[in-house]
């Protein structure tokens, strides 16, 4: 399970801080600023910036359930390696524009949650 969850905070470094910096060079003068003026992003850079926020809003429940999944000794490392994929998904999904596989792979996401919820129970 530590595995999953090393995975799970790779993936946040690279959602939140990598593709978005990646995707918003043009505008290198303000992520070097204080960043007081508000800036235009482009479409793909405004995707991922949405979906970097997704992930924030359902990493915590992902890290709270394995970490609590480790303590009782219950073992819910497939279901915590659909979740990985899933978010995986939804991030190529989101930056792609498949609005159709975004929501698919964000619902399996939370039903991933929710069965390792279930489990714990």
């Amino acid at each position: 399970m530590a595995t999953y969850i090393v995975y799970a905070l790779l993936l946040a470094i690279i959602q939140i801080w990598v593709v978005p910096m990646a995707l918003n060079m043009k505008n290198f003068g303000w992520l070097t600023s204080n960043r007081d003026e508000p800036i235009n992003l482009s479409v793909m850079a405004g995707r991922a910036s949405r979906a970097s926020t997704n992930l924030q809003e359902s990493l915590p429940a992902f890290l709270a359930l394995s970490l609590l999944s480790m303590q009782l000794s219950i073992d819910v490392t497939g279901l915590a390696c659909w979740w990985l994929a899933f978010r995986v998904a939804h991030l190529i999904a989101y930056l792609a524009g498949i609005a159709l596989l975004r929501t698919l792979s964000w619902f399996g996401s939370i039903v991933s949650l929710v069965m390792m919820a279930l489990a714990l129970v």
